[in-house]
């Protein structure tokens, strides 16, 4: 899959597409006619039993302000020719009220037989 970029580019699905077209104002920084926006806030490749883990922070806001985003917690490995991908995500109210922790310890916790 190579770099974590290049998986997240394609595995994006999970993170949910937008399924409005129409013509929109810009808002609360979202570009012209857009209504979603993804920001990777960290990603790294770790080895474990010497099988390639990656890891992606991800922080997601749509326009209806919900929560004020998604903290989406992204770890991910192939296994004889399987994707298998743990993601565990928390809204950025909860994340700063100790959320962060159990999302934190869930996908730090996946590993694969």
């Amino acid at each position: 899959y190579g770099s974590p970029e290049e998986f997240l580019a394609q595995v994006d699905y999970l993170l949910g597409k937008q399924a409005y077209f129409g013509k929109t104002a810009s808002e609360g920084g979202f570009d012209p006619d857009a209504v979603a926006t993804a920001n990777v806030l960290e990603s790294s490749v770790s080895e474990v039993g010497g099988q390639p883990y990656y890891y992606l922070s991800v922080l997601t806001r749509t326009a209806d302000g919900d929560e004020g985003g998604k903290h989406q917690l992204i770890t991910a490995t192939v296994k004889d020719g399987k994707l298998y991908i743990c993601k565990a995500q928390a809204g950025d109210k909860r994340w700063f009220k100790g959320a962060r922790k159990f999302v934190e310890g869930a996908t730090s916790s996946f590993s694969v037989a």
